[in-house]
């Protein structure tokens, strides 16, 4: 029985839980702290920048994949160099974790993305507002998700501490045209070492305060499912991804597609393939790290809708109000991370299966205003 080891006490850890039961496969999970989301699987509590640390635990697994992208790459080469099994990889890797990083490779590519520029300097950042503004997107390259390490700004004055901070995000900032976008999109793909990859259908993630909030699945517009998966293709093959990666964009009035942002690993945007997908983004994930044939990613049913639950506050009361929920929508999946709860924290998602999306939207919101108290 093979050992998949996966550095990363969270929910992504924890839903793999389920699919590698299914599949006979050993799960052990390095977590950052007592308590964490997948206790269920942890057999190492400790600090993943520490490569003592990670030997041990690499020691009795079969190989290393990753909850989050927050192991630095160079402590992933050293493994590597001993012979251990990181997928994926710290080459395919560092294009998750820096963004800079991902936006040369993706011109490399020649694939489609906003405007950007390697910022070193007050002066570079005023020159590219000239240029793309008023308002241009700021992000620092290395640090930064679900909205953080991200603003929107009209002047350098405006990221001021951080450009006198550059050796806090490895030297530069990086700078991005503000895209007057119709919507947003994820595609995800899953690529085994021999090659073989696999998409399942676009989706279509609502934002809220820089945090997905709802995803509808497949992307009501059929038309943009061939150039979407394309350009994951295209990416997963010229990174060398190995396991799932989603693919962020944004979806133009004219129907064209921008490359966003990059995840190297089960991702948000993928949790309705639990119950949506003939296979999940979590088996599929183990199948591929394990260089197991990949299974079959159609829809079981028409759309699948998820919404996330997110911490309305500080105290555990979240959990207090599910039950009323769960009796009043019957026909909605539950997913609670085990969370300590706090402000804006996510702490769960709802899936509901149907051939409708506007309705199931509206059902699983109503069920998530029940959770949160407010109805």
């Amino acid at each position: 029985m093979q050992t998949v080891g996966v550095i990363g006490g969270g929910q992504l850890a924890r839903m793999m839980q389920p699919a590698a039961i299914a599949l006979g496969i050993n799960l052990a999970v390095f977590a950052e702290s007592e308590g964490s989301s997948a206790h269920g699987a942890v057999t190492k509590v400790g600090d993943y920048t520490d490569l003592a640390q990670l030997r041990e635990f690499a020691k009795d697994v079969d190989v290393i994949t990753f909850d989050h992208e927050h192991v630095p790459t160079e402590l992933l080469r050293q493994l590597e160099a001993e012979g251990v099994n990181v997928r994926p990889g710290p080459a395919a890797l560092i294009h998750a974790q820096n963004k800079l990083v991902m936006r040369k490779k993706l011109a490399e590519l020649g694939l489609p993305q906003p405007n950007w520029a390697e910022i070193t300097s007050p002066q570079e950042l005023e020159q590219f507002i000239g240029i793309h503004g008023p308002k241009i997107v700021v992000k620092t390259p290395i640090g930064g998700y679900d909205g953080k390490g991200v603003r929107v700004v009209s002047s350098a004055a405006e990221v001021s501490d951080w450009l006198e901070n550059l050796e806090s995000f490895g030297g530069s900032l990086l700078a991005e045209q503000k895209v007057d976008f119709l919507s947003e999109a994820a595609q995800l793909i899953a690529r085994r070492p021999s090659g073989e990859a696999k998409t399942w259908p676009l989706v279509q993630t609502i934002q809220s305060g820089g945090v997905c909030s709802e995803v509808i699945a497949p992307y009501p517009s059929l038309s943009l499912s061939e150039p979407a998966a394309d350009i994951t293709h295209s990416i997963a093959n010229g990174l060398g991804v190995t396991g799932v990666m989603a693919v962020e964009m944004f979806v133009l009035a004219d129907g064209s597609l921008l490359v966003n942002e990059l995840a190297m690993r089960p991702h948000n945007s993928g949790h309705f393939s639990i119950e949506g997908s003939n296979t999940s983004q979590f088996e599929q994930h183990l199948r591929a790290v394990l260089d197991l044939p990949l299974g079959d990613t159609g829809m079981r049913g028409g759309f699948a809708v998820m919404v996330n639950l997110l911490g309305v506050d500080d105290k555990n009361s979240f959990y207090e109000h599910y039950p009323t929920a769960m009796a009043r929508y019957p026909s909605v999946s539950f997913h609670l991370y085990q969370k300590t709860a706090r402000l804006g924290r996510k702490m769960g998602h709802l899936t509901v299966l149907g051939s409708n999306h506007e309705e199931l939207l509206e059902t699983g919101r109503k069920a998530r205003s029940l959770i949160y108290g407010e109805a």
